[in-house]
């Protein structure tokens, strides 16, 4: 028995990925925490302070840990649950739309992000680097719009039409750099970031100047999608719940994911490209096939995750759809890193993401601190799971095997 023990804590202590995830984790929030030191002008002022009384220091530290409690607590409980609201509805039987508000808005974040960044996963495992799946999304949100806004129909094919559209125009618009990259050597990421521009432009164009452009409008909006192809919300209308059945989707979404990259056979290939392009083609696998199959799964995870943000979220399109703050599909290449590619670990990722950036608006609110820690958490995440090294240093952990982001990119640049 304490054998076992043994060999367990020894396992947590070595350099294994799952381990190396949460400590990547640990290390953003010190990061931020020092952010929030540094930046506060009470912190540092009881710091200047601790040589004026014997309890100086005490006060400081009592200053410091106020501050980034206060700033971690309103994050956890904007996203999560605030425990006091949550025992009231429970002992109460009231104020349940209060105490699952937060939780609702984390899930409708999460889950066109969740979709996206399954897309970009297996484009990674792949050895191929789609830097396009925002601008694939954005063109599933504008097919799935168009449809959904302008062709009635029952509800029980109108809605599995409107995300088929999306899924569709997202396959179609990744399909462009995957025949490109395939026929002619195109790098990938030369071309799916400036297909980003283009169908960026192509939304302002949809919307001032086609029939998708809301009736007497003049300002860049679209028509708002019918409720026969909408979303089905979790709860009733009467609430202000937001999340809907999209995030089903997104679940059932890393479900093919997880089916597809372990126990399909084109998955097999997909992974095996990824790890050793010139095996693959020793062993008879064709990459040129294996490149278009790539971009056109991501591309069609993107343009389903653009569909389900319009669909289950907005209703409606502007000209700033999935542009501001980098993007989706930017925010899906950390969470894909994070993750390591793997689609339950991508869930987590980025459940933690969306928590981070709904948590941050209400830190913003309550505490005066800007939503930009948010992202300084997520970028120091990022850059400590993209350097296993510079984690096992820092906590001094035996070699394990580490699953590093190396082995899944090495087609970047070839």
């Amino acid at each position: 028995m304490s054998e076992n023990k043994t060999s367990l804590w020894q396992r947590y202590l070595s350099a294994n990925p799952v381990t190396m995830s949460f400590l990547a984790i640990f290390l953003g929030f010190v990061v931020g925490a020092a952010v929030i030191i540094f930046s506060s002008s009470d912190v540092l002022h009881a710091w200047t302070q601790i040589f004026n009384s014997p309890g100086a220091i005490l006060h400081a530290i009592k200053v410091t840990l106020d501050n980034v409690g206060a700033a971690y607590r309103a994050m956890f409980t904007g996203s999560v649950f605030d425990p006091t609201i949550l025992w009231h509805a429970l002992t109460t039987g009231q104020d349940w739309t209060a105490a699952l508000t937060p939780i609702s808005e984390t899930l409708t974040y999460a889950a066109p992000l969740v979709i996206i960044s399954i897309g970009v996963a297996i484009s990674f495992e792949t050895g191929l680097f789609n830097i396009g799946a925002n601008g694939q999304a954005i063109l599933g949100g504008i097919a799935g719009t168009a449809f959904g806004s302008m062709i009635h129909l029952p509800m029980f094919i109108h809605l599995p039409l409107t995300l088929a559209c999306g899924v569709a125009a997202g396959a179609f618009y990744g399909f462009i750099p995957g025949v490109l990259k395939a026929l002619t050597g195109a790098h990938e990421v030369i071309v799916t970031l400036m297909l980003n521009y283009v169908v960026a432009f192509f939304l302002l164009y949809s919307l001032l100047s086609t029939p998708l452009q809301l009736p007497g409008q003049v300002n860049d909006l679209s028509r708002v999608i019918l409720p026969s192809a909408q979303l089905p919300n979790f709860f009733a209308t009467a609430t202000t719940l937001r999340v809907s059945w999209g995030i089903l989707i997104a679940i059932g979404v890393v479900a093919f994911g997880w089916w597809f990259l372990n126990r399909s056979t084109l998955g097999f290939d997909f992974r095996i490209t990824g790890a050793n392009p010139n095996a693959a083609r020793a062993s008879g696998i064709n990459p040129k096939k294996i490149i278009m199959y790539v971009f056109l799964i991501s591309g069609g995870l993107a343009g389903l995750a653009g569909v389900v943000q319009v669909d289950g979220t907005t209703h409606s399109l502007d000209g700033g759809f999935l542009i501001g703050s980098a993007g989706i599909g930017f925010t899906a290449i950390t969470v894909s890193l994070l993750g390591r590619n793997k689609p339950i670990n991508v869930f987590w990722g980025a459940i933690l993401f969306s928590a981070l950036g709904v948590g941050g608006r209400i830190m913003q609110a309550e505490t005066g601190i800007p939503l930009d820690l948010a992202t300084i958490i997520q970028s120091a995440v990022v850059l400590f799971v993209a350097t296993p090294v510079m984690v096992q240093e820092i906590f001094r952990l035996r070699e394990g095997t580490l699953h590093t982001v190396e082995l899944n990119t090495k087609g970047w640049s070839s």
